[in-house]
């Protein structure tokens, strides 16, 4: 069986349209899924910038294509406007337009953020690198405390890591703007702390809720992996093009995490007959 980058567009087109109600099950999954990890990448479409928009968990994947980055693109893909769990993001502003599931940062990103104005100098650093290890020391607290079977953190011990970064914070705010650097820097730096204040729970839901990972990699993994395939298939020249390809790869990855062949489930899709999605156990 050829490679699916050397298929015909119409035995592409034929696959796609096989996978129409996978791609609802997915979605529908996604929805009842009590975490989702979303993200949005750039992507070439007739030589112009469109995105293609991931929702996902360990066990699940829709790629959704669009000309738009922003919200009308999510809600047109419909997975956030009915969503009720927690969804774990970098903080794009569009993802604040849900208020109904629960949010949470991305930690990673978080940390970047930090490093870069703890090595910008001895003004930044007096703030930025003690939250940085704040909020490591808060991850490794949960790691060692999960590992022994707790659900969550002693009230004693959430109410010290949550005082130091409430102190912090505050003193990163009172301190006097960076010097030598452009204003937009400074204001930057002060973006950053008034985010870390103003967004508290969603920064520190991975230390209030265990379900909740630290950090967005299953989203940028999933995404990484799209593009890749992106590079192989090459620029799309049409948007339904785009469409097509992101179905069938939400339905690819959705079945190697669920422990399938790839090829397998590429073969029985063309042939009109896609492997099921498996509930999962327990």
């Amino acid at each position: 069986m050829a490679p699916f980058h050397e298929r015909s567009v119409s035995e592409e087109t034929r696959c796609a349209s096989e996978l129409v109600e996978t791609e609802l099950k997915i979605k529908q999954k996604l929805r009842r899924s009590s975490v989702i990890h979303a993200d949005e990448t750039g992507m070439r479409v007739g030589g112009r910038l469109h995105y293609v928009h991931v929702a996902s968990t360990p066990r699940l994947t829709h790629y959704g294509a669009d000309a738009r980055r922003g919200k009308a693109a999510m809600d047109d893909i419909g997975i956030l406007p009915e969503y009720r769990g927690t969804c774990v993001h970098d903080g794009w502003l569009s993802y604040t337009f849900y208020p109904k599931c629960r949010h949470a940062l991305c930690g990673a990103h978080l940390l970047r953020e930090l490093i870069y104005f703890e090595e910008l100098g001895a003004e930044t650093k007096a703030w930025a690198a003690p939250l940085k290890e704040l909020l490591l020391e808060m991850k490794a607290q949960v790691e060692r405390v999960s590992a022994v079977g707790e659900k969550r953190l002693a009230a004693e011990q959430l109410a010290t890591l949550t005082g130091s970064y409430d102190r912090l914070i505050a003193e990163g705010l009172k301190a006097p703007p960076p010097s030598d650097v452009p204003e937009q820097v400074q204001k930057q730096a002060r973006n950053l702390l008034l985010r870390l204040e103003r967004r508290k729970e969603e920064v520190l839901r991975y230390v209030t809720d265990f379900s909740v990972p630290f950090d967005n990699n299953q989203a940028e993994r999933d995404l990484r992996m799209g593009k890749l395939q992106q590079k192989t298939s090459g620029c799309f020249r049409t948007e339904e093009g785009a469409r097509r390809f992101c179905r069938i790869r939400s339905y690819i990855s959705t079945m190697r995490k669920q422990g399938k062949a790839a090829l397998r489930a590429l073969e029985g899709a063309c042939r009109g007959a896609p492997l099921s999605i498996r509930k999962r156990k327990g």
